[in-house]
């Protein structure tokens, strides 16, 4: 197959495809885009960048094209399920291109963000559900969404959606799928383990394979450099001041650590932004959208942007940290050097990392070149980056937003790593009490003046409220407490003022 026109796509496919300038498939496409169009289940695995999206999303446009049945009401014909918010954005939008000439709907859906808008969006059926795995759950046990009519699965970077963070979710939203579908599976890269987990899944499949198993990005120039971990920060300042870098993604193993260095970055005054799961939704899409729109140069993130960031013109990637897991590596150094770019990927490596990159290059079966320091660059030694770290551990913490002392939920609203889990709040949170409890119910008897169970008023039992001098940044009566919850109810204390007053220690409510 040398153009798309040979895989005898429907026309409006085909004229999208044109309008888009796509003439030639990738390999992957040549050799996946056939069977999936005679229904076959398969599992595909190729490169980084090499149009995998593409090679399921044709096919599935040109099968609904044969069958003009409607979706089912709260249900979906196609089920695509991604491990990340950005990488479901992605292929949401890739259906809306290819399919702009197709009479079909298709819907985003996951954490983060408002769950009742999306279940407006599905009331009416849609014939292409991407999602990330917990909002869909969600979206299942609120009865706004069943599962019974998917005739298509795809799992995008299935190695990781059947990896331990996942495959409880999708154990379970297979068990309601029918059991005639065809499945389609995608990723990078496949270790034996999953690769088994997989076979469990497919019937009978096609097995695509265009290249070996992790295999990194053949324009992409690699390199590691070896220093200790104080010097890394001084380091990346170092390299960001050449020009030639002009967009660049770096990687760090926890958010924490992102969050650290685009405050260091911040310092050497080069524009950055973190992404992480401790980011809300519209903080990550901002960030993002700034990193396209060339706003932002740098975009410093977890593995959370390892899969499914497609930006045009990343030239850089840099490992700040080694990740642990070698296949995330072949992620990272993917987001550059995509549609026949090139691209350049730095690893920054420590003593206590040496170890994950004999892993990485054991996996990749290659030797990572070893670069030197660049020209000028001075590292620090390990005594000054120390007292460097001292100091910015005795920086006060920055005060959380909100009311003092008022309950922080979860920044992300989401549960889990990547803040792609359910993303709802606790049900007493809602309620504004305790579960079981009414809202109001202490504030409503201090108003009344109830007594306590032992018969004194609360200015008894506070003896410091009635007479004494109040203490420093103390309310004054009659005011709203500003230190409380937020259905106005005092916090406990069990400090030394008095015993904490237990939640059954009072008297009903007449």
């Amino acid at each position: 197959m040398t153009q798309f026109t040979d895989f005898g796509l429907a026309q409006p496919v085909l004229r999208a495809l044109e309008e888009a300038g796509y003439v030639t498939p990738t390999p992957i496409q040549a050799q996946a885009v056939p069977p999936a169009m005679e229904g076959r289940d398969l599992c595909g695995i190729a490169q980084t960048g090499t149009g995998k999206t593409a090679a399921f999303a044709l096919p599935i446009l040109h099968r609904l094209s044969l069958d003009s049945r409607r979706a089912p009401r709260r249900g979906c014909r196609v089920l695509v399920l991604s491990p990340t918010r950005e990488l479901a954005s992605q292929i949401a939008d890739s259906f809306s291109d290819y399919g702009r000439h197709l009479p079909y709907t298709n819907t985003v859906v996951f954490g983060g963000v408002n769950i009742t808008r999306q279940e407006r969006a599905i009331a009416p059926g849609v014939d292409i559900l991407v999602a990330t795995p917990g909002r869909l759950i969600d979206l299942v046990d609120r009865r706004a969404l069943t599962l019974e009519g998917v005739e298509i699965l795809v799992l995008d970077e299935a190695d990781q959606m059947l990896d331990l963070g996942f495959i409880h979710a999708l154990k379970r939203i297979v068990k309601m799928l029918p059991a005639k579908r065809q499945s389609l599976f995608f990723s990078a890269t496949m270790p034996k383990n999953i690769a088994g987990l997989a076979d469990q899944y497919l019937s009978n499949p096609v097995q695509v394979a265009v290249t070996p198993v992790a295999t990194t990005a053949e324009r992409v120039d690699q390199q590691v450099i070896f220093c200790h971990t104080g010097a890394k920060q001084a380091l990346l300042n170092h390299v960001l001041r050449d020009p030639k870098i002009e967009r660049v993604l770096v990687f760090t193993r926890t958010k924490h650590g992102a969050d650290r260095v685009v405050r260091g970055l911040d310092k050497a005054s080069v524009v950055s932004a973190a992404i992480h799961g401790n980011k809300s939704q519209p903080q990550r899409e901002r960030a993002l959208a700034a990193f396209r729109d060339g706003s932002c140069r740098v975009l410093v993130a977890t593995d959370i942007a390892a899969r499914g960031i497609d930006v045009d013109g990343v030239t850089h990637v840099v490992n700040y940290d080694l990740p642990n897991v070698p296949e995330s590596y072949v992620h990272r150094i993917g987001r550059t050097a995509r549609a026949g770019a090139e691209g350049q990927a730095i690893s920054f490596c420590n003593d206590e990392e040496r170890a994950y990159l004999r892993d990485i290059e054991r996996t990749t079966r290659q030797k990572i070149p070893v670069g030197g320091f660049p020209e000028g660059f001075v590292p620090p030694t390990r005594q000054e980056a120390q007292d460097n770290a001292a100091e910015e551990a005795r920086r006060p913490p920055r005060q959380p937003q909100g009311r003092p002392g008022q309950r922080q939920g979860r920044p992300g609203g989401g549960r889990g790593q990547g803040g792609e889990g359910r993303g709802e709040p606790r049900a007493h949170e809602a309620r504004g009490g305790r579960p079981g409890g009414q809202p109001g119910h202490r504030q409503d008897q201090r108003a009344a003046g109830a007594p306590r169970p032992d018969g004194q008023r609360q200015d008894q039992r506070r003896p410091e409220r009635a007479g004494e001098a109040r203490p420093q940044g103390a309310r004054p009566q009659g005011a709203r407490p500003s230190d409380g919850r937020r259905d106005g109810r005092p916090a406990r204390s069990g400090g030394e003022g008095g015993r904490a007053i237990g939640w059954l220690d009072r008297a009903p409510r007449t």
